[in-house]
């Protein structure tokens, strides 16, 4: 005969297996939640299709012609977004450095920078590098569209993330600053050896959220001349009075290359998020 303590025991199911109950149960939660919200995507976006195609305004067979043509300026898109983000980190440790500056003079150049790159549009300023610089500096004619597109992009942008960077300097623990000093390091080296470093790791989820504005931007290169994208799709359904077919590929490229950015500055996000824990 069991006793009456035993026989309760026997019936409670084991530690181990109420957790992986628990974990399974989460699981198919996730999943569930995952495929609804997939499906919720593919009616609004399917649907969405099926009006503008059905409604006859839309031509499918001039868009089978022409897509390859338009998606063709995506590698460009990407190329004046990636370079111009790399020199946009550039002006925005350079505009950081010197907003901290103790000297009047770097801090003053550095807060006009912000404050004139901040006060106008970016649009202004692309056309003015393009229409205005070479009137400046008369070599700046001779510079290709696409690079004089980028260094607009980059000096607005590093304008913008040079507040991003200031934070996350001052974000590293002064402590350390002190026992680099403590090590007979010299100013320039703790702040290249030790606090950039640091503040680098810091801003990285906040960079990620400028290069998909970043990748948005970059169609104003387009009023340059910049074959870019934008200014394919633009181009073709002018001149084919196909408009609205060839900025709906243009759109949709854009959507697409920001979901696929979006996925990886998230899986980079938890990924710095696990090293902090």
């Amino acid at each position: 005969m069991i006793p009456r303590g035993t026989q309760h025991a026997a019936l409670l199911p084991e530690p181990a297996s109420v957790v992986e109950q628990i974990r399974l149960a989460r699981s198919r939660a996730s999943l569930r939640f995952r495929l609804t919200f997939v499906a919720a995507w593919v009616v609004l976006v399917g649907g969405f299709v099926y009006l503008l195609v059905s409604g006859g305004k839309f031509d499918v067979g001039f868009v089978s012609t022409w897509w390859r043509f338009i998606l063709g300026g995506a590698g460009i898109t990407i190329l004046v977004a990636i370079v111009s983000i790399v020199l946009a980190v550039v002006f925005a440790v350079l505009g950081a450095l010197g907003r901290l500056s103790k000297h009047a003079t770097v801090y003053a150049v550095a807060t006009l920078y912000v404050s004139i790159v901040r006060g106008t549009p970016l649009i202004v300023q692309v056309i003015f590098v393009y229409l205005a610089l070479p009137q400046i500096i008369p070599e700046a004619a001779k510079v290709p569209a696409i690079e004089l597109g980028i260094f607009a992009l980059a000096f607005n942008y590093g304008a913008y993330m040079t507040e991003i960077f200031r934070a996350g300097i001052q974000a590293v623990p002064g402590g350390q600053r002190e026992a680099a000093e403590a090590l007979g390091m010299r100013e320039g080296q703790v702040m290249r050896r030790v606090v950039l470093p640091q503040a680098i790791r810091i801003v990285i989820p906040a960079i990620g959220n400028e290069f998909i504005s970043m990748l948005k931007d970059s169609a104003l290169v387009s009023l340059i001349t910049v074959q870019e994208l934008l200014w394919r799709a633009n181009t073709v359904g002018s001149e084919n009075f196909k408009t609205l077919e060839t900025l709906s590929i243009a759109a949709a490229v854009y959507w697409l290359l920001t979901i696929i950015f979006s996925l990886f500055q998230d899986r980079l996000e938890r990924r710095l998020a696990a090293g902090d824990r």
